[in-house]
């Protein structure tokens, strides 16, 4: 009876510690951002005549003003604490940026710029000026500082000027 009761429960452990086989097919989230940032090449592109506005959590910024700049409004809020500018440079020099809080001031800046090779630099404060070396797209991440007390929620304008060497 000591040996079937051990073998009963050998056997059931054994069987419990089996996986089951699942067949799931999980879509790797990284091919969707190339297929989504080939999208935005494309939207950059095509439509220079559209307006700079956010979508979600990102601004394209696919069109210049007549003093050659990128101007868009956005704004950050609990649902999007960090707004991403997207902007395609052909022309190689000097990014010059500028966050302009609706309130005036505000813990608002910067926090990171993402070059085209994928490498990154920040963060930075409310005005930015950077040497461009690369032709490609690039991403500048807003948001508030995370040192600092109250985080900024509300509208602000982002401008944007590439001045050539």
């Amino acid at each position: 009876m000591k040996y079937f009761i051990l073998s009963f429960l050998s056997i059931f452990i054994f069987s419990c510690q089996q996986k089951e086989n699942k067949n799931v097919i999980v879509e790797s989230s990284d091919t969707i951002q190339k297929e989504k940032f080939k999208d935005e090449n494309k939207q950059i592109s095509e439509t220079p005549e559209e307006e700079n506005k956010q979508i979600g959590d990102t601004i394209f910024m696919n069109s210049k003003n007549k003093k050659d700049l990128f101007i868009a409004e956005g704004s950050l809020d609990s649902l999007h604490p960090r707004i991403y500018v997207k902007f395609k440079i052909e022309d190689l020099g000097k990014l010059k940026g500028n966050i302009v809080p609706t309130t005036g001031k505000g813990n608002i800046r910067f926090n990171q710029i993402i070059f085209p090779d994928k490498s990154s630099d920040g963060p930075f404060g409310m005005d930015l000026t950077i040497p461009l070396k690369q032709k490609g797209n690039y991403v500048l991440v807003i948001g508030h500082s995370q040192m600092a007390d109250n985080p900024y929620y509300g509208k602000f304008k982002v401008e944007l000027e590439n001045k050539g060497n």
